[in-house]
């Protein structure tokens, strides 16, 4: 026949089953040959139609026809091409064509006829080489990731400082506060957020103990001269409500050997020595010292260490050069009532009991309490 087997259903070669047997229905019932008194024309497209459905409606068949198709067309395709391209020379009829090739009519073999090797799993071995890129890797990737996780906190923890100063200068201490601490979350290290967190320390949370330990790692970082000896007389105030005066005195003494202009640090290392270390001319040196600085400076005079210093005089005996000193601080503050009681105790060491009790009085007046015992003993 010259039609395949596509042709002679009706439908065309990429139809699914679904047409393919629906063409096949409707063909058999046209095609049977009961409807046409045996003809043999209808009797033989009877037959036809049910190879072709018997062919295609089989998975397999079908694909081995489509296969044979699919060959013969490009047979037919290379004979086309040659007689389209045979030399002026060569004549063209009376050539004797090449026998067809034969074409299959079996299917394919089936798994069963088919001889197959069971191939032996082998076990993977790691040999040295394989051990040290795999290593080199892991590696890489470990250093890869940690240098992504060090630079992201480093790049947050100066966001946050530099957030954190901000605050400070708006004087938001406890925003402040809270962004040096996240910034030391990310940065343990990072000596400027230390610094700052220990001076917030003692002014929101008024805790030296924590401050004293800021202060002390930050220090563990190289700083500048001058910002290490702020520093140290910052870690100083904090030792010195601690109770460690030695340690107070240390601390001083290292910030004034980085900044011996630093008059703070005098006057703080003076009051410290004489109050503390019962060291009263070492403690005038200092506080002369410092008051002669603060003066040279041109800044307001702390009258706190005049009285302090009036207190170094009259530990050493000068007892005028101390009454002197507590006078300058009642001219600039005359209702100063601890400077009354000064008075009364410089007068009672004097020998002066009227005078020491008229200042014991003035004292109480003023609002100074602890004149209060020293009162009671005047007649």
């Amino acid at each position: 026949m010259s039609q395949n087997h596509y042709q002679v259903l009706g439908v065309a070669p990429t139809a699914p089953a679904a047409e393919i047997k629906r063409a096949y229905r409707q063909l058999v019932v046209r095609y049977h040959p009961d409807k046409h008194g045996g003809d043999v024309r209808f009797e033989d497209q009877f037959k036809a139609v049910a190879v072709a459905y018997r062919v295609l409606s089989d998975p397999g068949r079908r694909a081995t026809y489509d296969f044979q198709l699919a060959q013969t067309a490009r047979r037919a395709d290379e004979a086309r091409r040659q007689q389209q391209h045979r030399p002026a020379t060569q004549h063209v009829y009376g050539v004797p064509m090449p026998p067809p090739a034969p074409l299959r009519t079996r299917p394919p073999a089936g798994s069963h006829e088919r001889h197959y090797q069971t191939i032996p799993r082998q076990r993977t071995r790691f040999n040295r080489r394989d051990w040290t890129l795999t290593l080199l890797f892991i590696l890489g990737i470990a250093l890869f990731t940690l240098a992504v996780k060090v630079t992201m906190d480093r790049v947050t923890a100066t966001s946050n400082y530099e957030d954190g100063l901000r605050a400070y200068g708006q004087q938001q201490l406890a925003a402040a506060y809270s962004f040096m601490d996240e910034t030391l979350h990310f940065r343990p290290d990072y000596a400027p957020a230390l610094r700052r967190r220990g001076e917030l320390e003692l002014l929101v949370n008024r805790d030296p103990r924590a401050a004293r330990a800021d202060f002390q790692a930050a220090l563990l970082q190289p700083q500048p001269r001058q910002v290490a000896a702020n520093m140290l007389y910052r870690l100083a105030r904090c030792e010195t409500e601690l109770g460690l005066s030695t340690a107070a005195e240390l601390s001083l003494s290292r910030a004034l050997a980085l900044d011996s202009t630093l008059s703070a640090a005098h006057l703080a290392r003076g009051k410290a020595r004489l109050l503390d270390l019962n060291q009263p001319e070492k403690g005038l040196a200092d506080l002369n010292r410092g008051l002669a600085q603060r003066r040279r400076a041109g800044a307001a005079t702390p009258w706190h260490y005049v009285q302090v210093r009036g207190l170094a005089l009259t530990a050493l005996g000068r007892y005028d050069a101390a009454r002197n000193e507590y006078f300058q601080v009642l001219q600039a503050h005359p209702r100063d009532g601890r400077t009354h009681f000064l008075l009364g105790r410089l007068a009672a060491r004097t020998g002066d009991p009227a005078a020491a009790c008229e200042f014991y009085r003035r004292a109480l007046r003023l609002g100074y309490e602890y004149a209060r015992t020293a009162e009671t003993e005047c007649p």
